[in-house]
């Protein structure tokens, strides 16, 4: 299996053992080593009382991408921080894609980047998380 197979294979095992992908409808679209491109619909129980989607929602789904990403090495890792900045709104039935990348690894500790758009165009977001290893292996060899 190459490493962007097993990228994808750990994806998908994460997204089978969450609640939130199942509960968002998350779909994976790609992954690879050090790479996740995610997505959800922005749906009526995911607004907030203005009318659009809630940021904590969106937040998740640019959170899911960076765990997907910061994982792919299939080092168990889990956020130790990580911040978000909300750009635009998001109405309801907007499909809100998620694409985050690994900057930098140093020892235990990685830096991502991700960015979360409407339909792959209008960047309603940006985020950053930094990764720690737990050790161990997220799927066995």
């Amino acid at each position: 299996m190459s490493p962007d197979e097993k990228a994808a294979a750990i994806a998908h095992h994460l997204r089978a053992k969450e609640g939130t992908g199942a509960a968002f409808d998350i779909d994976i679209l790609e992954v690879r080593a050090g790479y996740a491109k995610i997505a959800m619909t922005a749906r009526a129980d995911m607004l907030n009382g203005h009318g659009i989607c809630h940021g904590g929602l969106i937040f998740t789904l640019a959170d899911t991408a960076f765990a997907y990403a910061c994982n792919s090495h299939n080092r168990s890792s889990v956020a130790q921080h990580a911040a978000i900045t909300f750009l635009a709104p998001v109405p309801e039935g907007a499909r809100l894609v998620a694409e985050a990348k690994e900057d930098a690894v140093a020892g235990r500790t990685g830096a991502y980047s991700a960015t979360v758009r409407i339909d792959d165009d209008a960047v309603v977001a940006v985020f950053n998380g930094v990764s720690r290893t737990i050790g161990g292996a997220v799927l066995d060899d």
